[in-house]
């Protein structure tokens, strides 16, 4: 019997995203912690206008020099909204258990992060996070040092045990000395060497496994846009 795949009328479609409903939600966001941003967008809009005409009057083409300044302006802008929405949104998670994790979600490749954390203090609600990628295993931990600096230590040894040598790096989250920003976290994540192959990632990943986490609510991300705006979808293309 041949089977109707006719789409069912009641069945609700998907509304998609366009670039500019996420470039509005963006500057929504931003300006709730950044009441300036309308000044300075339309600041360095203008002033990208204004370059521009003062070069086209001087080579004697400004009208063509104009309406060319005119995407480069709109790029200066998007430019700005991208870096301050990001900033807005780590203020908005930042303090927030689980803010590490929610920062680690904007790397997109090369890396795979617990969701629970596999460490905590139910004192302090101090965390630690895993992850693992071709560096090696790298611990996040969460809170103020050098109290946090036990529960990784704590949580390096537990997992030396089990993964036979690979490399461990613990990082510390926080605005303390020795301590990474939240917002430079996925930098500093990033910037890690590669040591091991991607067989040795997959043995180290399923020997890990076993240790499992301790489940708590955590910030689903770093919204909107993820900290990284698409910027081809801000143009349009």
């Amino acid at each position: 019997m041949a089977r109707d795949n006719t789409p069912d009328a009641t069945t609700p479609k998907v509304k998609k995203t366009r670039w500019y409903h996420q470039v509005w939600q963006a500057y929504q966001m931003t300006r709730k912690n950044d009441p300036a941003i309308t000044w300075i967008l339309l600041a360095v809009f203008v002033g990208i206008i204004a370059l521009g005409l003062v070069i086209g009057l001087l080579v004697n083409a400004w009208l063509y020099v104009l309406l060319l300044s005119i995407p480069f302006a709109l790029l200066g802008a998007m430019f700005i909204l991208a870096r301050r929405a990001e900033t807005a949104a780590y203020t908005q998670i930042e303090g927030q258990p689980g803010a590490a994790y929610a920062a680690l979600g904007t790397i997109r490749r090369g890396w795979t992060f617990t969701q629970e954390p596999v460490a905590v203090d139910p004192r302090t609600q101090d965390l630690v996070f895993r992850g693992v990628g071709r560096p090696g295993v790298v611990l996040v931990g969460e809170g103020p040092a050098p109290r946090i600096g036990k529960l990784l230590e704590s949580e390096r040894k537990r997992t030396a045990r089990v993964i036979s040598g690979a490399p461990i790096t613990l990082i510390q989250v926080g605005d303390g000395d020795g301590q990474v920003a939240l917002r430079k976290l996925p930098r500093a994540v990033q910037r890690l060497r590669p040591k091991l192959s991607k067989q040795e990632v997959a043995e180290v990943n399923k020997r890990l496994t076993a240790l499992g986490g301790v489940r708590l609510p955590v910030p689903k991300g770093v919204d909107p846009m993820r900290a990284r705006p698409d910027r081809k979808g801000m143009r349009g293309r």
